[in-house]
């Protein structure tokens, strides 16, 4: 098994976590994105997009990180589920994840920022200020959601690590590398706290990580 990553993607932080989670093996090959590797022949051989993480395994090649978590899931049920089983239960866990994956990291990641700055001209100040904003909203409709609800527990659903804390540290890690105020958060901090004391979750962490 290969995980093609960058240390500061999240998205790859993602994978890591889920990965450790399940106690898989794998193998680490850094595509750094801040030297622009991602768009080399040689990766987009491998993923037409040239983004990270994607990931070899069996002779097979997946991309999209919620889809690879998914993957490791459908492929080795006998390791830790990333996924409740009642249906109820599992449309909530990705709800959460997909609001963290799909709708604050999107507008936030490296490609669009690098965007603004380049075709745009926005100064440092007013990119910290972007990211900010479309964290700070997603944030405050998490927070609503965790907080008010009675499946919430340790972590965003119960008592054990799922998909939506495997998205939720990642996006923690970013808000704070962009000083977000996360004590307007307290249900996500708390959660994101309690994941960071398992090892699984820290190991993944980008400072340690090839290519940090």
């Amino acid at each position: 098994m290969i995980l093609y990553d960058y240390c500061r993607s999240s998205a790859a932080y993602r994978v890591r976590i889920a990965l450790n989670l399940k106690g898989m093996d794998y193998e680490q090959i850094p595509v750094n994105l801040l030297k622009g590797e991602q768009g080399g022949d040689e990766n987009r051989a491998r993923n037409a997009q040239g983004f990270v993480p994607y990931m070899e395994d069996n002779g097979e090649m997946f991309n999209q990180s919620l889809s690879i978590c998914e993957y490791l899931d459908d492929a080795y049920p006998e390791t830790v589920a990333l996924l409740p089983a009642d249906a109820v239960e599992k449309a909530r866990v990705r709800s959460l994840a997909q609001l963290i994956a799909c709708d604050i990291h999107p507008v936030n990641n490296l490609r669009i920022l690098k965007y603004l700055v380049g075709e745009f001209g926005v100064s440092e100040e007013q990119k910290i200020q972007w990211y900010q904003h479309w964290v700070m909203e997603g944030f405050a409709a998490l927070e609503k959601r965790l907080a008010e609800s009675e499946q919430t527990g340790t972590f965003c659903h119960g008592d054990t690590p799922t998909l939506a804390d495997v998205c939720l540290v990642p996006q923690v890690f970013n808000a704070n590398r962009f000083k977000v105020d996360m004590s307007v958060y307290p249900t996500i901090s708390r959660i994101a706290d309690a994941c960071n004391e398992i090892k699984a979750f820290a190991d993944a962490h980008p400072d340690l990580q090839p290519g940090a």
